[in-house]
C-alpha cells in the first residue's frame, strides 16, 4: 500500500478550496500509484472549514479515511509553531476539526503555538504527529529541544527539499538526525500541485485502515520510502504550474 504523508489539497493558503481542484488532484494520485494520501492542508489556510463541508457532501467518510476518486484520504492538518517549524498531525476527523478550533487564536505570524502547547493538546486522540522538513532553510526543526522532538512519531524526508538540496546530503542530515533522536523517517512530497505526486512515497508491506495502524506499521518499520527518479523533473514541473496559475489568479509568491 503506497501513501503519501505530506500532501495539500489547495494551490495556495489565499485561494478557495475547490472540489474541481481537489477531484483532479486525487485522480493524478491515483493515476501516480498513491492509494491513500494524507491531507495535512495548513492549518492556517482561508476557509479551512471548507474542506470537510465538500467533503462530507460528496465522499464517504469510513475507517478514519475519506474515499476519494479511488484514492483514501486520512484528514490531517499542518500546523506552524512559535519557536519555527511546521509539525504535520493526522488523525480522525472530528479531532482534526476540533484541535483545528483549539488554533483559532494562533494562526497569525506572530501568535503561533508553542511546540510544547500542541504536543500536549494532541498527545490524546491517537494522532500521527510528523516533523516536517526538519532541515528546510526557512522553517526547520532540528533546533528545537530533543525532550520535546523525541514525542514527535517521525521526521518527514520531504520532496521539496531533496529538489533544493539534493537527496544524498538531504538524507545525510535527516537521517543521523532522526537516528539520534529514535525516530523513523517517512517521505512526503509537499504537494500543492498534481505533477509532484509519486516524488515521494511510502509502500507499506500490509494494508491499513486507521490511523492507529499506519503509526503501528511506522514504529515496526514494515515499509519504505520510494523516491522517483523523476522527482526533480517532478517538482520542477510542479513549482512552474503552480507558479502560472497564482500569476493568473493574482495571488503573491510567497503565499503558499
Amino acid at each position: 500500500m503506497k501513501i503519501d504523508l505530506h500532501t495539500h489539497v489547495k494551490l495556495a493558503k489565499k485561494t478557495s478550496f475547490s472540489h474541481d481542484y481537489f477531484k483532479e488532484m486525487m485522480a493524478e494520485a491515483r493515476i501516480n500509484g498513491l492509494d491513500a494520501v494524507a491531507m495535512t492542508e495548513h492549518f492556517n489556510t482561508w476557509r479551512y472549514e471548507d474542506i470537510y463541508d465538500v467533503l462530507d457532501a460528496n465522499y464517504p467518510y469510513e475507517h478514519g479515511y475519506y474515499v476519494a476518486e479511488g484514492v483514501k484520504v486520512f484528514p490531517g492538518i499542518e500546523v506552524d509553531i512559535q519557536e519555527t517549524g511546521h509539525i504535520l498531525i493526522i488523525g480522525q476527523r472530528e479531532n482534526v476539526l476540533e484541535l483545528r478550533g483549539r488554533l483559532e487564536p494562533y494562526t497569525e505570524k506572530g501568535e503561533f503555538i508553542k511546540f510544547e502547547t500542541l504536543l500536549d493538546w494532541s498527545e490524546e486522540g491517537g494522532f500521527l504527529r510528523i516533523g516536517a522538513h526538519p532541515f528546510r532553510e526557512g522553517t526547520p526543526l532540528h533546533h528545537l529541544p530533543d525532550e520535546l522532538l523525541r514525542r514527535l512519531d517521525a521526521f518527514d524526508l520531504n520532496g521539496k527539499d531533496i529538489y533544493s538540496q539534493g537527496l544524498k546530503p538531504y538524507q545525510a542530515k535527516i537521517n543521523p538526525f532522526a537516528e539520534l533522536l529514535g525516530k523513523p523517517v517517512v517521505g512526503g512530497s509537499d504537494t500543492h500541485q498534481f505533477m509532484q505526486y509519486g516524488s515521494v512515497v511510502n509502500h507499506f508491506d500490509e494494508e491499513f485502515k486507521t490511523v492507529q495502524e499506519l503509526k503501528e506499521l511506522i514504529h515496526r518499520a514494515a515499509y519504505h520510502i520510494e523516491v522517483s527518479p523523476c522527482l526533480e523533473t517532478k517538482v520542477k514541473a510542479a513549482n512552474i504550474i503552480k507558479a502560472l496559475l497564482k500569476q493568473n489568479l493574482s495571488i503573491p509568491e510567497e503565499v503558499v
